[in-house]
């Protein structure tokens, strides 16, 4: 028995497949084991498409990793004691291989194409799958989880038709290492992530960097969704990409912005946004009651942002797998260069464990985002909530312990920020006018009425401290603070 090499276009029921280059690959191995090595880090033994061939490479597997030796003697014996032998082709087809052997470098090039061969067939086994459970009624699959297992299993034949991990040269490192400091370097405001738009913060942070996961938490009320639209709205208004000399689009400015609204709705976040730039309140857009020149500044600020590329998921009760699947979606679609999360505690987990503490569900989806950062290579800002103990000390101002469910968020995550408004809180706690203590509650408020800090508790690339910003609370916005004096550390 042997496997010819198909012939092309023989029939509509051919499925893409390669068996020259199959017992090329075979037999440049049988010929010299050291080649298994060159290929085992892109093919798996179930791209072959021959079942002798699929056979073959098992043991193969089984074989040279673990010092034994696999050549046509010791295959033909192994198969032999299995009675297998003929289903592998015969001992003439294991001595045919040898013939058919590849013997230079060209051996990578037909692994690639064997594995390549592979995806499509999968692409066409989950195509022709997807049709079948669509058409059969009776299964009572829902439409939505029908299409949510094929965004899975898509996006693991991604990430399988992706190069492969592994260890790096030291050498790699190190460029890459350079090459995000020359950039850094050569960059306006010296930093080598992407900028927030506000350059005290880009300074404390080095900016937004790829695969890191930070985390924004807050109190209700101190601030930290309009701080996430602020720093949406800067990184999707200065967008720019151009091609490199190898005619591959590179990232120069900002970004394409991916937002997840857990709790406020598309038109809610887009309202705040449009307070922002038209510099109306927002509540005075929501209500109408607005002057002629406040709509015509609202309009032009609407026509500014439409072409941004900030993109808005408002989905009530998503679950971690949902999310990183329109993640993903995204990413291969409009693209994506940062991801915003408001707000952790609303993400739902997959329900793969019954019973699962929310300790355990939120250590799950800090651990999901995280990795999805790291897939994605993209940053991902998570918003999150704080309990309640923050209320029951004099000094409000937030720590890692307040974090719900600190521990796993606290672990998983690269960077832990706080936003802490003292004004807050001071204005619950006025005194009467003619009170000894009015006059410095005044002075007080004066200093803090427009001022919001960013606590940075945790930096695994950087060091902690904190930044203050400046606070409108008419249209929610957050920007670069202007003053004489660089406010303490600790």
């Amino acid at each position: 028995m042997a496997y010819d090499d198909p012939q092309p276009n023989t029939s509509k029921q051919d499925v893409p497949h390669n068996i020259a280059a199959e017992a090329a690959i075979l037999g440049a191995i049988l010929f010299d084991n050291n080649a298994y090595h060159r290929v085992s880090e892109i093919l798996n033994d179930s791209d072959f498409y021959a079942p002798g061939h699929k056979l073959i490479y098992q043991v193969i597997h089984a074989f040279v990793p673990n010092g034994k030796m696999a050549d046509g003697v010791t295959l033909h014996d192994h198969f032999s004691k299995k009675g297998e032998l003929e289903t592998v082709g015969g001992a003439a087809y294991l001595a045919d291989l040898l013939d058919r052997a590849a013997f230079g470098p060209e051996i990578v090039d037909y692994a690639t194409i064997v594995r390549d061969l592979a995806i499509r067939r999968e692409l066409i086994d989950i195509g022709s799958t997807m049709v079948s459970v669509a058409n059969t009624p009776g299964d009572d699959i829902p439409g939505d989880k029908q299409i949510e297992t094929v965004e899975k299993q898509l996006g693991a034949l991604a990430m399988r038709g992706s190069a492969r991990g592994g260890f790096k040269g030291f050498d790699y490192a190190i460029t890459e290492s350079i090459r995000m400091a020359t950039a850094a370097y050569q960059r306006d405001g010296k930093i080598a992530g992407i900028s927030t738009g506000m350059s005290d913060l880009d300074h404390k942070l080095g900016g937004l960097h790829n695969s890191d996961l930070l985390i924004l938490a807050g109190r209700p009320s101190m601030g930290k969704t309009s701080l996430a639209t602020n720093i949406a709205y800067n990184i999707a208004k200065v967008f720019k990409e151009e091609l490199n000399e190898n005619g591959v689009r590179e990232l120069r400015d900002g970004g394409r912005v991916g937002f997840f609204s857990l709790e406020m709705s598309c038109e809610q976040l887009a309202t705040r946004i449009l307070a922002e730039v038209s510099g109306v309140q927002s509540h005075r857009i929501r209500q109408g009651d607005l002057e002629r020149h406040e709509y015509d500044k609202i309009r032009d600020a609407a026509a500014e942002l439409e072409s941004l590329p900030l993109y808005i998921d408002d989905t009530g009760g998503i679950s971690i797998s949902q999310l990183a699947a329109r993640a993903r979606r995204q990413k291969r679609g409009q693209g994506l260069d940062i991801l915003i999360i408001d707000y952790l505690q609303l993400i739902t987990g997959s329900g793969a464990q019954k019973g699962a503490s929310r300790v355990q569900e939120v250590s799950e989806i800090t651990m999901g985002l995280k990795a999805l950062a790291k897939e994605l290579n993209i940053p991902i800002i998570a918003l999150s909530q704080l309990s309640r103990q923050v209320e029951q000390r004099e000094d409000k101002r937030p720590q890692l312990s307040d974090l719900r469910e600190s521990g796993s968020i606290e672990q998983d995550a690269d960077a832990v920020l706080f936003v802490y408004r003292e004004s807050y809180y001071l204005e619950r706690m006025e005194p009467e006018e003619n009170d000894e203590k009015f006059q410095a509650w005044m002075e007080k408020m004066d200093r803090v009425r427009n001022i919001g800090e960013v606590i940075i508790s945790k930096q695994r690339h950087g060091p902690i401290g904190r930044v203050e910003l400046h606070f409108d609370a008419n249209i929610t916005k957050f920007s670069n603070l202007e003053r004489r004096h660089q406010p303490p550390e600790y």
